[in-house]
């Protein structure tokens, strides 16, 4: 039984010795940037932003508005009207500031929005090359969160095709390159 037991651990060490993973590497960020439909994302991302601008203008106009009123009447007020309208321009003052610091996060939350089915188109493409190619691992690419990888495991490439994103001429070098240590 003793016997056994170490054969079977001895095969079970040879098979998984022989179980090799075939690891690859995408940038996502790449294709994103190559879609058609990307330069639609950008058009509502830049129609957002002016709403978001044209609110925090008007917002700021009100607040200028208050400040001049309350400086060209301020003398002839007294001193409880004169605390409320203080008070007044105070809030407006931490609603700008606070529309300021929420307008970025809004921003970010829209371009995921829209980025969010591009990606998913992504991801199938990915997953086809994946399943036809054997792939046991991907890794992402961009970012500069990977400091190597060999050209020919970079399926960045073949994700595009799949999807029938035209390749660039002047653009397969970068993604090639983005694989590469970045300094």
């Amino acid at each position: 039984m003793k016997r056994l037991s170490i054969a079977l651990l001895m095969l079970f060490v040879v098979v998984s010795a022989n179980a090799q993973s075939k690891i690859g590497t995408i940038d996502a960020e790449y294709i994103l940037a190559q879609m058609p439909e990307n330069a639609e994302v950008n058009k509502s991302l830049e129609v957002y932003n002016e709403e978001l601008q044209r609110d925090l203008k008007n917002t700021i106009g009100k607040y200028e508005t208050a400040v001049k009123e309350y400086q060209e009447t301020n003398v002839g007020l007294t001193d409880d009207v004169k605390k409320e309208k203080e008070n007044e321009i105070i809030g407006m003052e931490n609603e700008i500031k606070g529309f300021r610091q929420k307008a970025s996060v809004m921003l970010q939350m829209k371009r995921s929005e829209l980025t969010g089915p591009l990606y998913g188109k992504i991801d199938t493409a990915m997953k086809e090359v994946i399943q036809e190619e054997g792939y046991t691992q991907i890794f992402h690419s961009g970012s500069g969160g990977l400091a190597f990888s060999r050209e020919q495991d970079d399926i960045t490439l073949k994700v595009m095709e799949k999807m029938g994103i035209e390749v660039k001429p002047e653009t397969t070098q970068q993604a090639a390159g983005s694989t590469t240590t970045e300094n």
